[in-house]
């Protein structure tokens, strides 16, 4: 028997490896599974050489547990190793120094163990002591038994195995139960070992036994991967129903089937294969991120591509395999890695090329599936400069009748009619058919097209077309009144006098309802006989800002702010006409001695203003100020007793009060008991 301790630098590399490790424990599943199957790779190798003569026979690897004795034990029938072999690649491990070690590598157990070389001692993370049989594929060789139990001693000495190969015998410690577990086991050894290029084997299938009433194993190995995964097979030889059934495979909890897919396969200037798939996004994309699983050499990696892949495809979901991405690596080396980059590149293109193939192939498919892909092209215009340059010729705009354009065909469609007398071109759009209707409407007898922007970025995308594509202005279509949204002509003038437009909108303006985080402003506009009486439209600026901050960090504040909103009047419409002439018969006798003496305090209060002009504010004095204040105090209380009066006799007319109603309710805004008191009162009104 040799005795000895493990050549490391520090004096006891093992609570160090426990403790920076433990937020990864679980990967030294891998690392025994890697090195089972590495060893039995290398045996086929060497046969297919010539240089092992033998019988390869059954290369399974194999994982096996046993709770009583509380071990976990990996098998393998590969290369095996002589008592010499396990000296050297066992008990030699070359530290550059504790200190560095913990400063540099404290967070990551993948970065420890792949920067030095520490796969076999992840075993120590989970067991109190390991055990290693091995016998090499040599002939002759003498199997051997190496032990540790945690600390830098070990102990080897001749042990008996009757075949070739290697065991590792990890007695899991107390703080480790849970890989005693087997569905524990069987979960990992799916997530990391699912791919792996030799069959792995833990335990035995089972089957419903009806004398015993339970499940009983059968003679059957549970082989728990694919080792021929199809990223791996020929594109040529695969059909469309041999890609959906991978999906599913990967993905057994997704209802629907992905909309296409792309088969990655390249050897220069690095290597790279892989599947990826457009799924269906439902509505969130942040619950739609990460599904992509990142392997090397079929041995998983990771499935947190953020940094590995650009932002917009961490939408997709499949599956990336490139023995140039190191298998145990820290996301931060991912992520400035060249070979990575050069992937991310590569990946981008690649489907870029994909969606124009389609495009260009097949259009009535693309447009087909436009609805679900959108949110994967905007996403990528939205974060990758080089993706705008690339999407522009595919992307598409679809209209509120469903017709689908490319941006430059949709400029082509509406320049004649959508120019306004700037000679800037106007995209009306709309984000619901149904509740922006009679909207929509008035556009399209105006002879203008409207979009429908009903998606998730839809608005961050308006935003940046504006600024891509020239002289260009996105509006929804009720941000304003449609002259307003494509000003063609000076605006018509009002054929009232300023009295009267000021009395017709505090009529409106007093019997607004109070309407929580929500503000109106009434204005008086000649729209013509036949628009609408009354119209409530809303910023188009304001609008779009809350809905940014919505996507936008250090936006919030938006969100707080009220909504804003504009009652149009229409003085053209003769419904607004009689409100008019009803209220001047109804108001006249009470305001005149109103108006009078308010006319008498704003000629006042204009005269003094005149004066106190001519002065610098500090040669004011006091007496200036107060008469200053006197008189603008005089002329507010006569406007309020003039507005009262007119507020008295709007709450008690009707056709105001439905008016306001019909506008509110045109826009989904009337709600709750201001919807009853409307119904109420339009059955009364027609009877």
């Amino acid at each position: 028997m040799q005795k000895g301790n493990i050549g490391v630098t520090t004096e006891n590399i093992f609570p160090v490896i426990k403790k920076f490790l433990y937020s990864d424990h679980e990967i030294f599943l891998r690392e025994m599974v890697s090195n089972a199957v590495d060893a039995t790779q290398k045996m086929k190798t060497l046969a297919d050489k010539g240089d092992f003569k033998g019988e390869l026979g059954d290369l399974t690897v194999r994982v096996s547990l046993d709770e009583k004795a509380k071990t976990l034990t990996f098998s393998d029938r590969g290369i095996g190793m002589t008592a010499e072999e396990v000296d050297k690649y066992i008990n030699q491990i070359a530290f550059s120094g504790v200190t560095d070690f913990l400063d540099k590598y404290k967070d990551s157990a993948n970065a420890i163990i792949g920067h030095f070389g520490l796969g076999f001692y992840s075993a120590f993370m989970v067991s109190e002591k390991v055990e290693i049989v091995t016998k090499s594929h040599q002939e002759g060789a003498q199997a051997v038994r190496w032990s540790c139990d945690g600390s830098p001693e070990f102990t080897i000495e001749d042990a008996e195995k009757a075949e070739r190969g290697t065991d590792i015998i990890l007695h899991i410690a107390d703080d480790c139960k849970e890989f005693l577990e087997k569905q524990r086991i069987e979960s990992l050894l799916n997530k990391y070992c699912k791919f792996m290029a030799v069959p792995i084997a833990f335990g035995k299938k089972q089957e419903w036994s009806s004398e015993e009433k339970k499940m009983v194993d059968t003679a059957e190995d549970n082989v728990i991967n694919s080792v021929e995964p199809l990223w791996t097979k020929t594109p040529s030889t695969l059909k469309d129903e041999d890609y959906k059934s991978f999906y599913r495979t990967l993905y057994p909890m997704q209802m629907d089937e992905p909309l296409f897919w792309i088969h990655l396969n390249v050897d220069y200037p690095f290597n790279l294969t892989g599947i990826l798939y457009f799924p269906r996004i439902q509505s969130n994309i942040d619950l739609q991120k990460n599904k992509i699983q990142l392997y090397c050499n079929q041995v998983f990696v990771t499935d947190q591509v953020e940094g590995i892949v650009p932002e917009f495809l961490t939408l997709l979901h499949g599956v990336i395999d490139s023995p140039d991405i190191p298998l145990n690596v820290s996301r931060s080396y991912l992520q400035s890695d060249a070979n990575v980059k050069k992937i991310s590149t590569y990946i981008t293109k690649k489907v870029a090329d994909r969606l124009k193939s389609i495009f260009s192939e097949n259009r009535k498919e693309y447009e087909e599936k436009w609805d679900d892909l959108k949110i994967f092209i905007n996403y990528g215009m939205l974060t990758q400069e080089d993706f705008y340059d690339r999407a522009k010729d595919f992307a598409l705009l679809k209209d509120v009748d469903g017709k689908y354009f490319t941006f430059d065909e949709y400029k082509t469609l509406i320049k004649g009619e959508q120019t306004d007398k700037d000679g800037t071109l106007v995209y009306l759009y709309a984000n619901n058919k149904e509740e922006e209707y009679s909207y929509i409407e008035t556009a399209k007898q105006r002879g203008y097209s409207v979009l429908l922007f009903d998606g998730q970025l839809d608005t961050p995308v308006a935003q940046m077309l504006e600024q891509k594509l020239e002289k260009s202005r996105f509006t929804r279509v009720d941000g304003d009144i449609i002259d307003r949204l494509i000003v063609k002509e000076d605006a018509k003038k009002i054929e009232l006098s300023d009295e009267q437009t000021d009395s017709l909108s505090q009529v409106f303006k007093s019997q607004m309802p109070k309407i929580e985080k929500t503000e109106f402003n009434v204005e008086v506009q000649s729209l013509g006989e036949q628009a609408q009486p009354v119209v409530i439209t809303q910023s188009e600026y304001m609008r779009r800002m809350k809905d940014m901050s919505r996507f936008q960090s250090g936006m919030g504040f938006y969100a707080q702010m009220p909504d804003m909103y504009s009652m149009v009047l229409n003085a053209d419409h003769e419904l607004v006409k009689k409100v008019l002439a009803d209220t001047e018969n109804a108001t006249s006798e009470a305001l005149k001695p109103i108006l009078a003496e308010l006319k008498g305090q704003e000629a006042r209060l204009a005269a003094i203003r005149q004066a106190q002009d001519k002065k610098k504010y500090d040669e004011l004095t006091q007496e200036d100020k107060d008469q200053k204040a006197e008189a603008e105090k005089a002329v507010n209380e006569q406007k309020d007793k003039k507005n009262g009066v007119l507020a008295d006799y709007a709450a008690g007319n009707s056709v105001v009060h439905q008016l306001i109603d019909l506008a509110l309710l045109q826009n989904g805004m009337l709600k709750g008991a201001a919807l009853d008191a409307f119904l109420k009162r339009s059955v009364e009104m027609i009877r």
